[in-house]
């Protein structure tokens, strides 16, 4: 006899879910992204003026570009997303690559540590750099890549010169890295 309208269960129970590893994924994109600033803070129009002079524009890009390294960089990887809406292969190429820089830059707890050597953020960020675009170069959508970097650029430019700098507090350890070499010895135990 058939059972018709009957729901199918299984003898088998399904897996329990491992809510530790959830609960812990969820706190370190928190933390990860906490290296980001608020983007009302990066885009407060009361902060923008034009620099008086070369001297300030240059001071100001400087710690701009320490104080929002995680947001410029979050822009730049949305500008090359935008330009490569209508290159497919480029498209997975970054997504992958957008993974890379997840886990490497954005929700990394602690130091790379390479060889016994431990790798600051802006090392990191300078490596994933260069790889995603030598890889996404490879695809052949080379003119696109190149526009948006250099839109990217430009914008980033643009805003790490009129967003004024004397409002931004520097931790003493971000600041410390800022002036590092992006390679410190590291001991090992």
């Amino acid at each position: 006899m058939t059972n018709y309208g009957a729901i199918p269960t299984s003898s088998h129970p399904l897996p329990a879910i491992d809510l530790e590893y959830i609960s812990r994924a969820k706190h370190r994109i928190k933390s990860g992204l906490a290296t980001r600033r608020p983007w009302k803070s990066m885009f407060d129009f009361e902060s923008m003026t034009v620099p008086h002079g070369f001297f300030d524009a240059v001071s100001r890009i400087k710690t701009n570009l320490g104080y929002f390294r995680a947001n410029y960089a979050i822009g730049v990887l949305f500008i090359l997303f935008l330009s490569l809406l209508y290159h497919p292969t480029s498209l997975i190429v970054l997504s992958i690559l957008v993974v890379f820089w997840i886990f490497l830059y954005f929700l990394r707890d602690e130091p790379l540590v390479v060889f016994g050597y431990q790798i600051d953020d802006r090392t990191v960020m300078i490596g994933l750099s260069v790889l995603t675009i030598v890889m996404l170069l490879l695809t052949h959508a080379t003119w696109n890549i190149i526009g948006s970097l250099l839109t990217a650029a430009v914008l980033l430019l643009i805003h790490a010169a009129v967003r004024r700098s004397d409002n931004l507090f520097l931790d003493e350890e971000a600041a410390a890295v800022t002036e590092s070499s992006g390679l410190m010895s590291y001991p090992s135990s």
